[in-house]
């Protein structure tokens, strides 16, 4: 929509006193008005365009403006409009970093090591058919989120270096982080993150009551097998609706984390914002961090190419306002990447700068000739000077996990 075009067409279910009417959808002279344009100021004038109208045009310079609602604009724009007033809405805070990110790493670790006992002992719990301890779950998403809101940098670093081959476990753990960072991003206040988090962390729990010769094929699944593959969302909700105590957004997660803004998710087939705002962020995070991952029937993209992924699908499978946002959140080469420079020397990324996306802070990895570096080095490219020389220390490329021989878990930084 034009901003300098203030002249709107609405529903005549939305005008009201105040508003100047420019155009009708007949012509005046089928009304009882003796001139082109009226001030609507009498109960009478606006019943008397409601009875000859379905729709008016009015001009907000001249007049008040209707509610959003009622304009009839083309669907889609309606439809970013609203996004971006929910999106807006959300917000109940700006959190900023209160550490940086080598005084946030160890307390980041420990918080890590807690919340990984936990995720293996509710799977466990679960398996068995065992209570799960809930308070014992919350408390290690309790710190995971404490650190987060400090430094979001230092856990998106660890779920990198501490990747595991235990793809229902680390994707547990990756979009529990995934959703925390993205709602600090959008200012939720702590208490929806930590439900953020924990959402996260169950998304996908319903997976441990599907067959086990499910996940252990390397190829596509069968038509039959995603059927049953599909399960795991209602069986999920099961699970998590019998956890005492459990907040109750946690299973609308579970239950909506397939659904795709276009229609075509599972397992209802809703769209747009039928599907609850934190089911559409738990469906981004969820296929982010799913495409990120080596998992048994699909290898595992660089991050900078899941995220160009995401772009791509806006609008279609996920919310374009969220998909925007989102990105604006993890940056184009998100914290953990393996990055490669114009001069050849290979990296992953520490921290991405809010001003400088393109120029994260990394620690160098190989030289140029992708050769080890006897000791790894930080190097902050927000530093660097944007000279056209110095266009060899900027970022060429992202790299796929494992790329050069470089296994993150293996040269975890104490």
């Amino acid at each position: 929509m034009d901003p300098a075009n203030t002249e709107m067409r609405i529903s005549v279910k939305g005008l009201g006193p105040g508003m100047y009417v420019s155009r009708l959808d007949r012509p005046w002279l089928e009304t009882a008005f003796p001139l082109e344009g009226v001030l609507v100021t009498t109960i009478a004038e606006l019943q008397h365009l409601q009875s000859v109208c379905a729709h008016v045009y009015i001009d907000t310079r001249r007049g008040s403006a209707p509610e959003l609602r009622f304009m009839e604009l083309e669907h889609a724009l309606v439809q970013e409009v609203l996004g971006r007033e929910e999106i807006e809405d959300l917000r109940a805070t700006r959190w900023t970093l209160t550490t940086e990110f080598a005084a946030e790493l160890p307390q980041a670790v420990a918080a890590h090591a807690v919340l990984e006992e936990n995720i293996v002992e509710i799977m466990g719990d679960l398996a068995a058919k065992r209570a799960v301890d809930l308070p014992k779950l919350q408390h290690g998403v309790e710190s995971m989120v404490a650190s987060i809101l400090r430094n979001p940098s230092a856990f998106a670093w660890l779920k990198e270096m501490k990747r595991t081959d235990d793809y229902s476990y680390h994707h547990a753990m990756g979009c529990a982080i995934w959703a925390a960072n993205f709602g600090r991003y959008l200012g939720l206040d702590k208490h929806e993150l930590h439900d953020l988090a924990l959402g996260g962390l169950l998304c996908d729990i319903g997976k441990i009551q599907l067959p086990a010769e499910l996940f252990s094929g390397t190829g596509p699944l069968s038509a039959d097998e995603w059927s049953v593959m599909k399960l795991h969302v209602d069986l999920g909700v099961s699970i998590v609706s019998k956890i005492p105590g459990l907040p109750r957004g946690i299973a609308e997660m579970v239950a909506t984390h397939h659904e795709r803004h276009d229609g075509s998710g599972y397992p209802r087939g809703l769209q747009g914002m039928e599907i609850p705002i934190f089911g559409r962020i738990m469906g981004l995070v969820d296929s982010y961090d799913a495409m990120t991952s080596t998992r048994p029937h699909a290898p595992g993209r660089s991050p900078h190419r899941a995220v160009e992924e995401l772009y791509n699908h806006r609008g279609t499978l996920f919310q374009a306002e969220l998909v925007e946002q989102f990105i604006q959140s993890c940056g184009i080469y998100p914290t953990g990447s393996l990055v490669e420079l114009h001069s050849g020397e290979v990296g992953v990324v520490i921290e991405v700068h809010s001003l400088k996306r393109l120029r994260p802070r990394m620690m160098m990895l190989l030289d140029k000739d992708k050769r080890p570096l006897d000791t790894f080095r930080e190097m902050d490219l927000g530093e660097v000077s944007d000279d056209p020389e110095e266009e060899r220390m900027s970022v060429k490329c992202g790299l796929p996990s494992g790329a050069y021989g470089i296994r993150a878990n293996e040269l975890f930084l104490d």
